[in-house]
């Protein structure tokens, strides 16, 4: 029987390396999946991205041939292709930065070579001077620092040969730039809640999915499960990054695109939401680095606790079902949260140790923080979760409270009665005197010596 039982308990060396590798299977067939997915958006992006540069050089040319008369007119097409192969949300910021460089290149250029003259070391001083002034400006590298560069050695070099490059270079840059702005705002607008929303994808699938592994990693008590789950969470800094460029451009195209004007509420309800999503990411790493510790010491983990932890994966894919669809109440999302803050209240009312009550104060602030994700201001969503996980611990350790007095009732009745008592209580005195005199001895409750 001894014998049977070992064999039944006890694991062999190829079943744990068929789990890990099974595991491993797992993992890279799910990061397969998403590295797919985000080729195909990257795919995509780039796709709008080359049509709308394609378009604009093509109509910078024509409009640079018609408006400033025939000519090489290279920079105008440049320009439209720059601004709009700049990154998504900065292209109004490039635009203005470009127009800069090019007008302190020019300033640069002309003024130095009218006191230096032309050479080869004017140039490279020419040069210098033009961007040492753009960095002084702008306080950092970019397209005003490069602009103002080229413009100084196009001056430099070139106007010893060619007379009146400055007035062609400047119109050059407000066509070209011109052009690239009303490509991206007027002709081929990207709709901004479908790029938000595919950048989002990824961060809320891979959020869930850490959540649900804390949650497995605590029913199961499996320290090294939790481990593994706050480092997938630390892996989504990426993910977070291409958000945040997402919600950029969003605010770009909402800002100069009249067709999606009407889009605004939603993009600053979405951009509101975000922002309390990247602090769920960081108290959701403190619960996966609380449960690996509460689990490496040992500590009691209630059934409650899993299930909070959970329900607040539940109401994170709510809350993106419910985006999607367009509703704006989220009554779903709030329910999923309070149903987690009141199990995380339960838990802690079953009995926690050091880290087992730091998670649960993680995870009631992650609640809040999605509270606030729907809309709720801070002192709401904060006295939602409270009212939440103090019901959760009253359901199981209800509180000691104090007798209920009934408040008196001032009839005449009552008055008369409480008279009588009062007399009754002046007069006790009295009648326990004459009953000493009589010979009476007050009950004391000890025995007394009466033999003498």
């Amino acid at each position: 029987m001894a014998d049977d039982r070992r064999t039944d308990t006890v694991r062999s060396p190829l079943d744990a390396v068929a789990e890990r590798g099974g595991r491993a299977v797992d993992r890279a067939r799910a990061q397969g999946g998403q590295a797919g997915r985000l080729r195909l958006r990257q795919l995509e992006i780039t796709t709008v991205i080359a049509v709308q540069a394609g378009v604009a050089a093509a109509l910078a040319a024509l409009l640079a041939h018609r408006l400033l008369g025939p000519g090489a007119h290279v920079f105008a097409p440049a320009a439209a292709v720059g601004t709009i192969a700049t990154a998504i949300g900065q292209r109004a910021q490039r635009t203005v930065e470009l127009l800069i460089g090019v007008g302190l290149g020019i300033i640069a250029g002309d003024l130095l070579r009218f006191l230096l003259g032309s050479g080869f070391w004017q140039t490279g001083v020419v040069v210098a001077l033009a961007i040492a002034t753009a960095l002084l400006v702008a306080g950092r590298g970019g397209a005003l620092v490069g602009q103002a560069g080229g413009t100084a050695v196009l001056i430099a070099t070139l106007a010893p040969v060619e007379r009146g490059l400055e007035l062609p270079r400047i119109f050059d840059a407000l066509v070209g730039s011109a052009v690239g702005l009303a490509v991206v705002a007027l002709l081929l607008p990207v709709n901004p809640l479908r790029v938000l929303d595919r950048a989002a994808e990824p961060v809320f699938a891979g959020l869930t999915a850490r959540l649900d592994a804390i949650a497995q990693a605590l029913d199961r008590r499996d320290a090294d499960a939790a481990v593994r789950a706050l480092e997938d969470l630390r892996a989504l800094d990426a993910d977070i990054g291409r958000l945040n460029e997402a919600l950029s451009g969003a605010d770009e195209v909402v800002t100069i695109a009249p067709a999606r004007w009407r889009r605004r509420a939603q993009y600053h309800r979405y951009a509101n939401g975000t922002q309390h999503l990247e602090r769920v990411i960081l108290y959701a790493r403190s619960v996966a680095r609380r449960s690996a510790t509460a689990l490496q010491y040992g500590e009691p983990i209630p059934a409650q606790l899993p299930a909070a932890v959970a329900r607040l994966s539940e109401a994170l894919r709510e809350l993106r079902r419910e985006c999607r669809v367009g509703s704006e109440d989220l009554i779903g999302t709030r329910r999923l949260t309070r149903e987690s803050a009141e199990l995380a209240g339960e838990a802690w009312a079953q009995g926690v140790r050091t880290f087992g009550d730091g998670l649960i104060t993680d995870l009631r602030t992650a609640d809040s923080e999605l509270l606030r994700a729907t809309g709720c201001a801070p002192v709401d969503a904060n006295g939602m979760v409270r009212r939440a996980a103090g019901a959760g611990e009253a359901a199981l350790r209800p509180p000691a409270r104090a007798r209920m007095m009934r408040p008196e009732q001032h009839t005449p009745r009552q008055r008369r009665r409480t008279r009588i008592l009062r007399r009754g209580r002046g007069r006790r005195p009295d009648a326990s005197r004459r009953r000493t005199q009589r010979g009476h001895r007050p009950e004391t409750g000890r025995c007394h010596d009466r033999s003498g």
